[in-house]
């Protein structure tokens, strides 16, 4: 890491730490000889370095709207990414003072996520990877795709005893979840009949949304641009689970962040910011994850994992036992 810098970057390193973790990078944060800090993302072998650096390329482009994504050094060459002895890496500037935004939305944070999030939206309409267009909503909510994940998790859990707290709850809960399928379809035939898709950041989950006290510092960690629902990343946000379980007026909270939204977003139909909340609860009721993890990859089974999986099924119930009082609420701040 001291070498590949000064090389790749003209970056003169006086110290470097151990960064936030990463999901599968290891991070680090490296202090030139001015003072200046910088976030250093080290991938690991056989990581796909084009993806990455498309997914680098699609919040500079987030950029020109004036999105809050930090600068992306280049190398000395015009890389986003440097690669040389077994290690590629990639510098952004260091978000300075902020926070991720795991402790949940309240506030004016609701408000200030919304608007930023229609203004990544708006902004992102124009990637060249193509226009925006709309798709069945069971593409977005796809019940018959959540049915086959979990008979195959079940047929798995047959086959391989739980060995801990967590894989006994797993293999509960997805049965519970297989029972309620048929409720989950009726819920999500209640949707609109077709959604609208386009490029969107593809992993907005609070980890990745830094803020500095009521407003966003910055976005980070895109993934390579790719189309999905703008309204079911916009309520992947604000509606995360830890957001949900920690504020009792998230319905209120939710309508302010969507207002805003509108505000700097208004192309998306009306229709389909109604939806927002039964989007969210069709999306984690029809999802596997981490349920997976305990036979995909039990390795990756942390505690903090437990906890997120046991928050987020909490947070679906939440969610669907209040689904007609948010959807009321909603309809009141946009009409």
């Amino acid at each position: 890491m001291a070498g590949i810098l000064p090389l790749f970057y003209r970056i003169i390193p006086t110290a470097i730490d151990e960064g936030p973790a990463g999901t599968a990078t290891r991070n680090y944060v490296a202090r030139d000889s001015d003072g200046a800090r910088w976030f250093v993302k080290a991938y690991p072998a056989g990581t796909d370095l084009d993806a990455e650096r498309q997914a680098l390329e699609l919040g500079q482009f987030a950029r020109l709207g004036r999105v809050p994504v930090p600068v992306v050094r280049q190398t000395l060459e015009g890389d986003l990414i440097a690669a040389a002895g077994g290690m590629a890496v990639s510098v952004a500037a260091f978000v300075e003072n902020a926070q991720t935004a795991e402790g949940g939305l309240s506030g004016d944070r609701w408000a200030a996520v919304g608007e930023t999030v229609g203004r990544l939206h708006r902004t992102l309409v124009r990637h060249p990877v193509g226009p925006p267009h709309r798709v069945p909503a069971r593409e977005v909510c796809d019940v018959k795709r959540a049915r086959e994940r979990l008979d195959r998790l079940l047929v798995l859990f047959a086959k391989m005893p739980p060995t801990s707290d967590f894989s006994a709850w797993a293999r509960e809960t997805a049965a519970r979840r297989l029972d309620a399928l048929p409720a989950v379809a009726a819920m999500v035939k209640e949707l609109p009949p077709s959604l609208t898709v386009q490029t969107v950041h593809g992993d907005l989950a609070s980890p990745n949304l830094l803020l500095r006290g009521q407003e966003v510092a910055a976005l980070i960690d895109f993934r390579p641009p790719g189309h999905r629902s703008p309204a079911w990343e916009l309520g992947r946000i604000v509606l995360d689970p830890r957001t949900v379980l920690a504020e009792p007026q998230w319905p209120t909270g939710l309508a302010e962040a969507v207002a805003a939204y509108r505000a700097a977003n208004p192309a998306l139909p009306a229709e389909e910011l109604l939806a927002v909340p039964r989007i969210a609860a069709g999306y984690l009721a029809c999802s596997v994850y981490p349920l997976s993890e305990a036979v995909d990859d039990p390795a990756a089974v942390t505690p903090e994992l437990e906890a997120y999986g046991r928050n987020r099924q909490a947070a679906m119930a939440e969610l669907c036992e209040r689904l007609t009082e948010a959807e009321e609420v909603l309809h009141d701040f946009l009409h």
